[in-house]
C-alpha cells in the first residue's frame, strides 16, 4: 500500500512539472520504477500506458486554458506515435542505455540555448507568431517519439526546447501543444509494448495509481503554465534541461564522475538557476507591458492565419 501512496504522489508531482514545464513525467516516474527493480521496457511501458490518462486530460485542461497550437499537435503528434511504436518494439528487445549520453549532449546544447536566450534576451520576438513547418516538426516528432519509448521518457525534453529554440511559439502553446500531441505518442508507444512484452510484463496496478496522481495534477499545471510570464518559464524550462541532462552524463559509462564532483555540478547549476530566474522576473516586471504586447500581436497574426477570408486590420496611421 505504501509503494502505490508513493507511486501516485510522483505520478502528481511528475505532472505537476510536466504540464507547467513541458517535460519530466516519463523521466521522473521511469526513475523510480527502475530503482525498485522494474526491467526496463516494463518500466516505459508502465508509465506510457498512464499517460495515455495523464495526457487526455492534460491535454484538455491546455485546450481549455487557451495552450494549444492544434496544428503544431497534429504536425508532430502523428510522425510522434510512429517513432513511439517504433521505440516501444526496438525497446522490448534490446536496451538503448549507450545512446543516453549522446542523446543527452544534444539536449543540454539545446537547454543552454533556451536559457541563455531567454534568460537574458527574454521572449524572442524576430519570429512569434510564424508558422512551424512540417518539414522541421515531422522529423522532430518522430526523433521525439522513438526516444521517449526507449528511454522511458524524451517527448517534453526533446520537443519542447526544439521548439522553444525556434523562437516561433511563445512558450505556454509549446508547452500545452507538447503535452496534448503526447496523447498519440502514449498509445503508440502503449500498443507498441503490449505487442514487444505482452501483458503479463506490465503492473496494472502501478498504472492506475501513476494515473490517479497525474490526473489530479493535470489541471493545475494548465493553469499555471497560462499565468507563469514567458521569460521567467523559458528559463525555468532551460535550466531544467541543463539539469537533467548533466546528470545523465556525470552518471553515464562515459564520464562516471565521483560523487563529490557531480555534487559540485549540481550545487553550481542549482546558483545559476536560481540566479537567472531571479533576473528573469525582474526583467520581465521592467518590460512586462512590451512583453504582452507582442505575445498578443502574435497571437492575432495566427487567429487571421486561421481565418482566410479575413485581412488583418491596417495598421492605424
Amino acid at each position: 500500500m505504501r509503494k502505490l501512496l508513493l507511486l501516485a504522489l510522483v505520478g502528481l508531482g511528475a505532472q505537476l512539472v510536466d504540464g507547467s514545464l513541458g517535460m519530466a513525467y516519463g523521466v521522473t516516474s521511469t526513475t523510480l520504477l527502475l530503482a525498485i527493480g522494474t526491467s526496463p521496457a516494463a518500466a516505459s511501458a508502465t508509465v506510457h500506458l498512464a499517460e495515455i490518462g495523464t495526457t487526455l486530460v492534460s491535454g484538455v485542461s491546455h485546450w481549455k486554458f487557451g495552450n494549444v497550437d492544434w496544428k503544431v499537435v497534429l504536425k508532430i503528434g502523428v510522425p510522434g506515435a510512429i517513432g513511439a511504436f517504433a521505440g516501444a518494439t526496438f525497446l522490448s528487445n534490446l536496451s538503448t542505455e549507450t545512446a543516453a549520453p549522446l542523446m543527452s549532449i544534444i539536449l543540454l546544447a539545446l537547454g543552454l540555448y533556451v536559457f541563455i536566450r531567454f534568460t537574458t534576451q527574454g521572449l524572442p520576438k524576430d519570429r512569434l507568431g510564424k508558422p512551424l513547418r512540417k518539414r522541421f516538426l515531422a522529423p522532430l516528432g518522430l526523433v521525439a517519439g522513438f526516444v521517449d519509448s526507449t528511454g522511458g521518457g524524451g517527448w517534453g525534453p526533446v520537443g519542447t526546447p526544439a521548439i522553444l529554440a525556434s523562437g516561433r511559439l511563445e512558450p505556454r502553446k509549446t508547452i500545452g501543444s507538447i503535452d496534448t500531441s503526447e496523447f498519440l505518442v502514449a498509445v503508440a508507444a502503449s500498443l507498441g509494448f503490449i505487442v514487444g512484452i505482452g501483458n503479463e510484463n506490465i503492473n496494472y496496478t502501478w498504472v492506475l495509481a501513476l494515473l490517479i496522481g497525474g490526473v489530479i495534477a493535470a489541471p493545475i499545471a494548465a493553469w499555471l503554465v497560462r499565468h507563469i510570464p514567458p521569460r521567467v518559464l523559458g528559463s525555468l524550462v532551460g535550466g531544467l534541461i541543463i539539469l537533467t541532462n548533466t546528470r545523465t552524463l556525470l552518471r553515464s559509462d562515459w564520464i562516471d564522475a565521483p560523487d563529490g564532483v557531480r555534487y559540485t555540478f549540481y550545487a553550481v547549476i542549482y546558483a545559476v538557476w536560481a540566479a537567472a530566474i531571479a533576473y528573469s522576473v525582474a526583467q520581465y516586471r521592467k518590460h512586462r507591458t512590451e512583453d504582452e504586447a507582442i505575445i498578443a500581436e502574435a497571437e492575432a497574426i495566427v487567429a487571421t492565419d486561421d481565418r482566410p477570408d479575413e485581412k488583418a486590420p491596417a495598421p492605424a496611421a
